[in-house]
């Protein structure tokens, strides 16, 4: 028997993001679960290093890369419709639950338990540093935009940017206060 996960996965590719803005590079959720993943290792890492943490960067890592994979079936839904009013935002949340079952269907029964925790992310720490490197990525495509002169993005930046200072995670603090400038930088500077 064929099993069609990973094709589906593989379809990650063909789902843009940010689809009410202008990009001047167009971002899709295979691109973006990538960055997800390397922010996500990287606050796993200092989480653990510097403030007591004892989860898994890898486990973080390979979570971030599946965050957004139910959205192959459901499509990218923009963050100001998604959050709009708590009604909506359990309606998709519902329906991402569904698309998350109906991916993890797509597997060998025997398979499936081992890709549930990476799908679902049930786990409170992980989850809450996969969060926190999905909404980090957000700003840094904001960065990019308002770099490329795109002033689409500048709204956009100052919201995440007032999201992110909002959340708890000293990993995160941390991140920002020693990495985030660099994101500012052209390549001739970064050298």
């Amino acid at each position: 028997m064929a099993y069609n996960f990973f094709p589906m996965i593989a379809r990650m590719k063909y789902i843009n993001r940010w689809g009410l803005m202008r990009n001047t590079q167009a971002e899709n959720i295979q691109e973006h679960s990538h960055m997800v993943a390397v922010l996500a290792h990287a606050l796993a890492v200092i989480q653990n290093r510097y403030y007591g943490g004892q989860v898994d960067p890898g486990a973080v890592a390979v979570a971030a890369l599946y965050h957004d994979a139910s959205e192959i079936l459901t499509g990218d839904m923009p963050t100001p419709i998604k959050y709009d009013n708590p009604d909506i935002q359990n309606a998709y949340k519902a329906v991402e639950s569904v698309a998350e079952q109906k991916l993890l269907s797509m597997l060998p029964e025997d398979l499936r338990a081992d890709y549930d925790e990476i799908i679902t992310i049930p786990d409170p720490e992980v989850h809450a540093l996969v969060k926190a490197a999905d909404k980090l990525s957000a700003y840094l495509k904001c960065v990019e935009e308002l770099k490329a002169g795109n002033a689409e993005f500048k709204k956009a930046k100052e919201q995440t940017y007032a999201a992110l200072c909002q959340n708890p995670i000293p990993a995160l603090k941390y991140f920002m206060d020693h990495f985030l400038e660099g994101f500012e930088l052209t390549l001739d500077e970064l050298n």
